[in-house]
């Protein structure tokens, strides 16, 4: 299920009443008070949705986001008391998608989140079960089983795992398995996505050594082919 967002505002109390407020509607919610918290933050974990301040301590909300869309194209909601046209201009300049002037209601907040999140995931009811061979991913559940028996797997397992189901067929780069898995400023090395994928291979397939469903595209990434 996609539910994770940040909240990158120096406002603390703001914050506070938007995040209490996105977990009562069953979003997960991690806020930072600073571009250098956030980047922090995105280096060791994705999130499904920003929402992001223009005027930060150690930076602004545009090039934040400049630098975000270098490594990630994670859907960004610019919330800013500066509702000027220019500053909108340059939300979507530097890869912006939505722009929500400050003051706001929460309802608004949940319908431009919720649009936003259709857009670029699809609608919930795409969050399914993916079956290859005698394996089930059950992605919104997190879980796995293969021959009706259930797979225990990591936490960068599972995630790497569902994120090929959900681009199932399509070859997907390594530098976007690192960004969209491990983090978008992740200085993980592409040897650990390869040590990954084994492991996934090793619990899944079965012959390993010639995977039928997760396998190597020559010089981008990998794929997962599923079946029908």
């Amino acid at each position: 299920m996609r539910n994770n967002i940040l909240i990158i505002d120096d406002d603390d109390d703001l914050s506070f009443v938007i995040t209490d407020m996105l977990e009562g509607y069953g979003y997960n919610v991690t806020a930072a008070v600073s571009a250098q918290e956030a980047f922090d933050l995105l280096a060791e974990r994705s999130f499904d949705l920003i929402l992001l301040d223009i005027n930060l301590p150690d930076a602004t909300g545009f090039e934040v986001c400049k630098e975000l869309r270098r490594v990630s194209d994670v859907p960004v909601i610019f919330a800013s008391a500066r509702t000027s046209e220019s500053d909108r201009i340059s939300g979507f300049d530097t890869g912006g998608d939505d722009y929500l002037p400050k003051p706001y209601s929460m309802a608004e907040l949940i319908s431009r989140i919720k649009a936003l999140m259709r857009r670029a995931y699809g609608s919930s009811t795409q969050e399914k079960k993916v079956t290859f061979g005698d394996v089930t991913v059950d992605i919104q559940a997190r879980s796995v089983t293969k021959g009706g028996r259930s797979v225990s797997l990591s936490l960068r397992e599972f995630d790497l795992l569902a994120y090929l189901c959900e681009h199932a067929g399509t070859a997907v780069p390594k530098d976007k398995l690192l960004s969209e898995v491990w983090g978008a400023f992740s200085t993980v090395e592409p040897s650990t996505l390869t040590v990954h994928i084994r492991w996934l291979r090793e619990k899944l397939e079965q012959n390993p050594a010639s995977p039928k469903y997760i396998k190597t595209v020559f010089k981008v990434g990998y794929i997962l082919e599923v079946e029908g």
